[in-house]
């Protein structure tokens, strides 16, 4: 028998989060992985944020956890997605070298101090009673050692009885060819875990040479690029060459192949039962939904620095290997294009996330966690960000300390969980800006100012960073209540307003009223501020969207602030919902079933009604 405090199963993205928390806030943690080579593996798209997903990157800097400065760290292009539209929707998004990234994780975990890496499979999980509730006791591998631990938490990818899925070929398999997890799902079932199953894939992989990427439109960087991490200056990537990525359409040749092989495609034919991704599909299944449009995107994007493999992202498909040949060869420059990679579909299980906590800690099995894929979510970032809430947690549980439970106004990370545990899902979640009522919050610029307090709270951010941090706070609120302070007159103003097609000012107004109007950026003040002061890009940045939003700001904060009174109004865990007269029968099935912990949190269960909560409060009250 083995002994350690914490056992994370999987060596995936939320896996590396989990275990690096436990292990970086004391506690003694093993790391169980398939194989050591899968470590931190991208099976799907080489890339690091994207739409939501970048703030989810910035959000897990912030708390301390490790996927941003490795992103930083392999980075091969870094572009900022939406930037014609409104500072809520700016999202990062990174092209990554994956041997690179497998290489930098697996030495972090390799060299973090209380951690132990373990390569072994879990087929069984045992649990005991204690002080009336059933707990997790220990982790059962395939070679039969016991390892007893305290805590546990579950992230499994896409791993479990995973099956892939080519045309009419399928075989159990996990992502990439490793070999599937057999056996957990079962002892996790035979345990209460309520179970689904899920499906995702991905394009074929493209030698480069072979395609002709001059005829292609190229896509470039940025010039100034932002890290993920906190901690790396603005000249970090000062001598970074970036590669540039590529775009390419389907056509009418293309849809003619896939329409006439439709029947071919798994997906099509009966055989893949899992739900898939609604807002990644299948080539396949883009032609069927949107069966009015010419032709689709393709992204054509490297693999690594050091490799010919590439990438077409929006070219997933199940459909056979002669088909996916065809449909290559049929896009401009792919004409003899060499396929090192065929594209598959991958069927996977998972857990209901509504037996899950906010915590991320079973309801039924005390000290079991859930995180990542096996949670019912789709991508790395939203993986990671849930691996480091199961890992802080689990840390805290076992320290004696309160738990952290991220508020969904507070950030994307914290509306990701409450999403998956009060509403559950029916298909791979995906984190998008559109899922947040309060996105204008939840930028990614503030993402230290919302949640580094609570990451040097728990123990992952240490006194230096600390201070780092508190100083660019002062340096932002120094700089807003200049510009505030700060008046010109009309005649110093007319030149640049008049250059900038703004109109012209009738009487003085402050450099805060300016930077107001939507002509004017904080850049552009600089000739009519003298002797402003000097502040880095991310103060800069950070200030201009505190001032141009700063009515909208302020009309969130408040919405924010009545909403809390219902977060505030907690429900007891052993409340009788059939007793309380004048709920509707789905509001007490849906709320005995989930058991919210707060008012708040039984607002946004489907299926309540705000007549159900109406009588909840009086019923408390």
């Amino acid at each position: 028998m083995f002994e350690t405090e914490i056992a994370v199963v999987g060596a995936g993205h939320a896996g590396i989060e989990a275990a690096l928390a436990a292990a970086r806030m004391g506690l003694r943690t093993v790391l169980f992985t398939m194989s050591l080579d899968s470590i931190a593996n991208l099976p799907c798209n080489p890339s690091i944020g994207g739409t939501a997903k970048g703030t989810l990157v910035f959000e897990i800097d912030a708390l301390g956890g490790e996927m941003g400065r490795a992103a930083d760290a392999v980075t091969l292009q870094s572009r900022t997605l939406n930037l014609g539209k409104g500072a809520a929707v700016h999202s990062k998004r990174v092209q990554a070298d994956r041997a690179a990234y497998h290489l930098l994780m697996k030495r972090t975990l390799e060299n973090t101090e209380n951690l132990r890496l373990v390569q072994a499979e879990i087929v069984d999980i045992k649990t005991e009673e204690q002080d009336g509730k059933r707990r997790i006791r220990s982790l059962v591998t395939h070679l039969g050692e016991e390892w007893r631990c305290r805590c546990a938490i579950l992230c499994t990818g896409t791993y479990l009885e995973g099956r892939v899925f080519v045309g009419d070929k399928n075989y159990e398999s996990g992502p990439d060819g490793f070999l599937a997890a057999k056996g957990l799902s079962a002892a996790l079932a035979r345990e209460g875990v309520r179970m689904m199953r899920f499906k995702t894939g991905t394009p074929a992989r493209v030698k480069r040479s072979s395609i002709d990427l001059s005829v292609l439109e190229e896509q470039v960087g940025e010039e100034h690029i932002t890290p993920y991490h906190s901690e790396n200056g603005e000249d970090f990537f000062e001598s970074l060459s970036q590669i540039p990525c590529h775009i390419v359409y389907t056509n009418a040749e293309t849809h003619k192949i896939i329409k006439e092989n439709i029947h071919r495609s798994a997906l099509y034919s009966g055989q893949i039962h899992g739900t898939g991704p609604r807002y990644c599909p299948s080539i396949e299944d883009k032609l069927v939904r949107f069966a009015d449009k010419e032709r689709h995107q393709l992204f054509v994007e490297p693999m690594g620095r050091d490799t010919e493999e590439t990438y077409i992202q929006g070219f997933s498909t199940s459909l056979p290997t002669d088909v996916q040949r065809a449909m290559l060869a049929s896009l401009d420059g792919f004409k003899d294009a060499e396929i090192m990679r065929y594209a598959y579909a991958i069927e996977y299980d998972c857990a209901d996330p509504t037996g899950l906590l906010p915590t991320l800690e079973f309801k039924e099995i005390g000290g079991l966690y859930g995180a990542g894929q096996f949670n019912g979510t789709s991508g790395y970032e939203e993986a990671a960000a849930q691996g480091l809430v199961a890992g802080i947690n689990a840390a805290l549980t076992l320290r004696g300390e309160e738990p952290m439970i991220l508020a969904r106004s507070g950030s994307y990370i914290g509306t990701l969980i409450d999403d998956l545990v009060i509403k559950g899902t029916k298909e791979p979640y995906r984190m998008m800006t559109s899922r947040s009522e309060y996105r204008l919050l939840l930028r990614q610029d503030n993402a230290d100012a919302r949640l580094t307090p609570i990451g040097y709270r728990v123990g992952l951010i240490d006194e230096a960073r600390y201070a780092r941090f508190l100083e660019k706070q002062k340096q932002i609120k120094d700089e807003e209540e200049r510009l505030a302070a700060t008046h010109v007159s009309p005649e110093r103003a007319q030149s640049l307003l008049t250059r900038l097609g703004a109109t012209p000012l009738a009487s003085g107004a402050s450099l805060a009223d300016l930077l107001r109007r939507p002509e004017i950026t904080y850049e552009a003040l600089a000739e009519i501020d003298e002797g402003r002061p000097t502040l880095s890009r991310r103060v800069r940045e950070a200030v201009e969207v505190s001032v141009k939003y700063e009515g909208y700001i302020k009309r969130q904060i408040a919405e924010v602030a009545r909403q809390k009174k219902l977060e505030d109004k907690r429900l007891p865990s052993d409340l009788d919902y059939h007793a309380i007269k004048g709920l509707r029968l789905e509001a007490v099935q849906k709320l005995a079933a989930i058991r919210p912990l707060t008012v708040a949190e039984a607002s946004r269960i489907s299926g309540v009604s705000p007549a159900d909560i109406s009588v909840l409060l009086i019923y408390l009250g």
